[in-house]
């Protein structure tokens, strides 16, 4: 029996050595093993591909990369300047900046992407991958929107720099006209000597000439005279408006066009100071109740100081109803009372519109919003 032991012993023993003999023959002399992955088989011929021959991906065109090593050593990127201020631009207007980076590390630097945001695009990255050393340039394009004031925008540079992966790049300006107008809006009065017309003085900040080609108004109701073949830094336009064809509308805009290289165009708006106005102009109330009376007060004035007389009131729906009037100079004080209609729906507010009439026949209007209380 322990003759048959050794000989089994031996024989296993044997089996070993032949094994680990062939495995050591495949390692130094034969092919790959057709398990390892083929992204990492440096054998082309074997099937596989290798990494450094991977396109580029993500935003950059046309780059044959060169991997980082895992655990190698680390990249930096430094950028000269992370803040791009445009200063004055024109509304509407496109405007091109650089971003200079360096790769000051010892590996090599990866841009993996570059985000956008509202107004600006990064259109040309050459590549994604920087040795030690290396410079690079992101070029930004900013579209200014047809607004005026200051504005600031952010971009973000994501990188394999283990100490700066994500950096803030910060592009600023401050949109303005650069054909400005004054007054700021155009007030038309009904009664005086200056009754209908106005005057707008139109001119350039950088004292550049232009000239008007178009002028168009709101319902067609404004109109002025000028020469399109007139060039200056500063016109003055004399406005008349037709006060028919605005008809019950106090307000409109005026559109003018312009021959100014950064300014195609300004907009202007105005308004007609009607003989009344209401002090508040209108009713809002919140949380109310059915049935349960709400007390305000309101005040009738006559916008060119005339006298004049009340001759009667009343609403639509009879929840506005006028309980208190008193004559205070060429101004009325007017007592109201608000009863909220009593509803069976789901309705949240109720509306009526208190009608105001002058012993001349002239009328105004005076809306009543009313938003009940959450049960």
């Amino acid at each position: 029996m322990k003759f048959g032991r050794t000989i089994l012993i031996v024989s296993i023993i044997g089996c070993v050595v032949v094994l680990q003999s062939w495995l050591a023959s495949q390692t130094l002399g034969g092919e790959p093993s057709s398990s390892v992955p083929a992204a990492n088989n440096p054998n082309p011929a074997a099937g596989g591909q290798r990494l450094d021959k991977l396109p580029a991906r993500g935003i950059v065109k046309g780059q044959t990369p060169v991997q980082p090593e895992p655990n190698g050593p680390p990249p930096k990127i430094s950028f000269e300047q992370t803040i791009n201020d445009f200063g004055l631009v024109a509304p509407g207007s496109t405007n091109t900046c650089e971003f200079n980076f360096k790769n000051k590390g010892v590996g090599i630097l990866v841009i993996k992407d570059v985000s956008k945001t509202c107004g600006c695009t990064p259109f040309t990255l050459e590549k994604k991958e920087y040795a030690p050393g290396e410079k690079g340039t992101l070029k930004v394009e900013y579209h200014a929107d047809r607004g005026s004031g200051q504005r600031n925008r952010h971009l973000y540079v994501f990188s394999n720099d283990p100490d700066n992966e994500r950096i803030e790049l910060t592009i600023k300006a401050s949109i303005a006209q650069k054909v400005v107008y004054e007054p700021d809006k155009l007030n038309y009065k009904i009664k005086g000597d200056d009754a209908g017309v106005a005057e707008l003085t139109i001119r350039s900040l950088d004292e550049q000439p232009f000239a008007i080609t178009k002028f168009e108004a709101t319902a067609d109701a404004v109109s002025a005279s000028f020469d399109p073949n007139q060039k200056a830094a500063k016109l003055v336009l004399k406005t008349k408006i037709d006060f028919q064809k605005m008809g019950a509308n106090n307000n409109g805009r005026i559109e003018i066009s312009v021959t100014h290289p950064e300014c195609s165009s300004i907009t202007v708006p105005f308004s007609v100071l009607p003989r009344f106005r209401v002090d508040p102009p209108a009713i809002n109330l919140l949380n109310a109740e059915p049935g349960q009376k709400i007390h305000r007060e309101l005040w009738v004035l006559d916008n060119y100081d005339e006298d004049f007389e009340i001759a009667s009131a009343a609403s639509k729906q009879d929840i506005v109803k006028v309980v208190e009037q008193e004559k205070i100079g060429n101004r009325y004080k007017l007592g109201i009372d608000i009863t909220p209609p009593a509803t069976k729906s789901a309705a949240r507010m109720f509306m009526d519109t208190l009608s105001v009439t002058m012993k001349d026949g002239e009328k105004i209007n005076i809306t009543c919003r009313g938003f009940f209380r959450r049960k």
